[in-house]
């Protein structure tokens, strides 16, 4: 039992349960916010920042006649950066690119069993991508590459792996989310 306002009342298990249900859910929403949130501002900040890097080039190249050494490779790392970020926040919000020419002919079952079919093949995809581009960093840290003149390029690339897993992950998620609408669904 618990006291509020003066008054004893009586709490089962269930309502224990449902209140740590909604205070957990409250958790997972901010967590989900701020993870949104941190993924936005990362994707901005390397977006804005290559933009002014590659300008600033520019204004160097014809002005001065040559510009900053190290500018072209960090442009193409920013390029790699702001291309993983940017599928992993499609990723996140379900817009990447699909395909949809059966949709409208299938029905609301047919629709999420193909919802679970395509995000299981796409986890499949991330995951064979996320193992060889693992493969190609070890290689790249193996072999001792090297960018800017002496730093080891592999914590660059290690981008690569992180955002095919989280892509993975995400897409594990939403499939079991799918394949539990469509028991409930079909329960029906």
């Amino acid at each position: 039992t618990g006291q509020q306002g003066g008054r004893f009342r009586s709490v089962t298990w269930s309502q224990q349960s449902s209140d740590q249900s909604a205070e957990a859910g409250g958790i997972l929403e901010r967590a989900e916010r701020i993870g949104r949130g941190l993924e936005n501002l990362l994707l901005a900040i390397i977006l804005f920042s290559m933009i002014g890097l590659a300008a600033w080039q520019v204004v160097l190249r014809n002005v001065v006649g040559s510009g900053i050494g190290w500018a072209d490779e960090a442009l193409r790392l920013m390029v790699l950066w702001a291309a993983i970020f940017g599928a992993v926040a499609a990723s996140r919000d379900n817009v990447h690119l699909r395909i949809d020419l059966l949709s409208r002919f299938l029905s609301r079952t047919g629709r999420m069993a193909t919802a679970v079919f395509v995000d299981l093949f796409t986890v499949g995809v991330a995951g064979v991508l996320a193992w060889y581009s693992w493969e190609f960093v070890a290689e790249s840290r193996e072999f001792g590459d090297q960018i800017f003149g002496e730093l080891p390029v592999w914590p660059f690339q290690a981008v690569l792996p992180a955002g095919f897993v989280l892509i993975a992950y995400r897409y594990l998620i939403a499939a079991v989310g799918q394949l539990l609408a469509l028991s409930r669904h079909g329960a029906r």
